[in-house]
């Protein structure tokens, strides 16, 4: 019994430190989770109020300046076609040739009656004067001279119907050589040299297209229409009449188009099948890369506003409901929140209508786990030292 209750007394007092030891680590472990926990780091930015120029986006196509349907004005036989396929013409320039024999022959058989009537008038004419003189002496009667006049009359109305016949005639030899009515470039002929023709028909010989300058034309909804006119008459948006009418492309291939347009005319007539109304705006196209038909984005001045407050997209949440919110650093250095009312994209910025002042600090970096009346400490941001994806609008974001 003895050495078991020396073993006893050995395991007591070896258990005796590690208890004390482990006390003290629980008081240590106390003391150090009393300790405060250090001050979030966020960076801000601080609202400031500026002009800026307001643009809309609009998709759109590109359509001809001018677009001429070539189509015969007399019944033929086309003898030549006289262009090339695809390329550029002149107004007046000869397209095609069409047989001009039975129209030169008409031409010459009216020249000839002409010539008969003209010869014939001389020789009424001096009738007339030698009765005018007779029954003056009562030596011809009024019956005789009043059918030589009336002899003169009918031979002067031939001679205007011949001179009128003629005319027709050289009009019609003439459209036997069928021109160009506009300069632009034209498309594929739909005959060939022999194909029979008649005047005015359905089916056009070629088309031509005036490609420069060219138009855009672009749909606006009417509730952005109705939306805009309230801004401009509120004062919220200042127009020039220069700057407005000032219009840039985006192509297809996302590239920006060189050149500057203007914007033409706003259609009254709303389309009741899409409630748009079209726009159209005309642009310089000197080295022929826009085509008609295709789909650009045109971006039209809207109007200058005045006092524009702009944050990153990123600075930007939302709320359980979706509503736009986000938190700013107040005099005591501590978050607060702010329910915002967000106009559109700029960029990679929010354009904000309501819910900031200016001097307001917006927190963009370190929102994590940021809850309002949180104290802590702001730093200016930097947009080149922000991730690239923080910039992406956020999903559900306003246009």
């Amino acid at each position: 019994m003895k050495p078991i209750n020396q073993m006893r007394v050995k395991i007591g007092m070896a258990i005796v430190p590690l208890a004390v030891l482990a006390m003290v680590g629980c008081q240590k472990a106390k003391k150090e989770t009393r300790q405060p926990a250090p001050t979030p780091q966020v960076s801000v930015v601080t609202v400031q109020p500026q002009p800026i120029m307001l643009t809309t986006e609009l998709p759109g196509r590109t359509s001809a300046y001018r677009i001429a349907e070539i189509r015969p004005q007399v019944n033929g036989l086309v003898q030549k076609r006289l262009f090339t396929e695809g390329v550029d013409v002149k107004a007046g320039q000869v397209l095609y040739q069409i047989d001009p024999a039975s129209f030169q022959a008409t031409l010459k058989n009216a020249e000839a009656a002409l010539a008969r009537s003209r010869a014939n008038l001389p020789a009424v004419q001096s009738r007339v004067d030698r009765y005018e003189e007779l029954l003056a002496e009562k030596a011809v009667s009024q019956q005789d001279y009043d059918d030589a006049n009336a002899s003169l009359r009918q031979a002067e109305a031939d001679v205007q119907y011949w001179q009128a016949t003629v005319e027709t005639a050289r009009i019609n030899l003439d459209y036997t050589r069928i021109t160009a009515p506009i300069s632009g470039r034209i498309g594929r002929s739909n005959v060939t040299e022999g194909a029979i023709v008649t005047a005015y028909q359905p089916v056009a010989l070629a088309t031509i297209q005036q490609l420069d300058p060219i138009y855009v034309d672009v749909p606006q909804s009417t509730t952005e229409l109705l939306r805009l006119k309230r801004r401009l008459a509120d004062g919220r948006l200042n127009r020039d009449d220069m700057n407005h009418k000032i219009a840039t492309l985006i192509m297809e291939d996302g590239a920006t188009y060189p050149q500057e347009g203007t914007l033409q005319f706003q259609d009254v007539t709303v389309d009741p099948t899409t409630g748009s109304v079209t726009l159209r705006a005309v642009f310089p196209n000197p080295d022929g890369s826009l085509l008609p038909g295709m789909f650009v984005h045109t971006v039209i001045n809207e109007g200058v506003n005045q006092a524009a407050v702009l944050i990153p997209q990123q600075g930007v949440s939302r709320d359980r409901r979706g509503n736009p919110i986000s938190l700013i650093v107040d005099d005591e250095s501590k978050t607060a929140l702010r329910m915002l009312t967000v106009d559109r994209a700029v960029g990679d910025q929010w354009l904000v209508s309501a819910g900031l002042a200016s001097g307001d600090r917006v927190i963009v970096e370190g929102l994590k786990m940021l809850r309002p009346g949180t104290l802590v400490k702001p730093s200016p941001f930097h947009a080149a030292d922000a991730n690239p994806a923080k910039a992406t609008p956020p999903a559900g974001a306003p246009n």
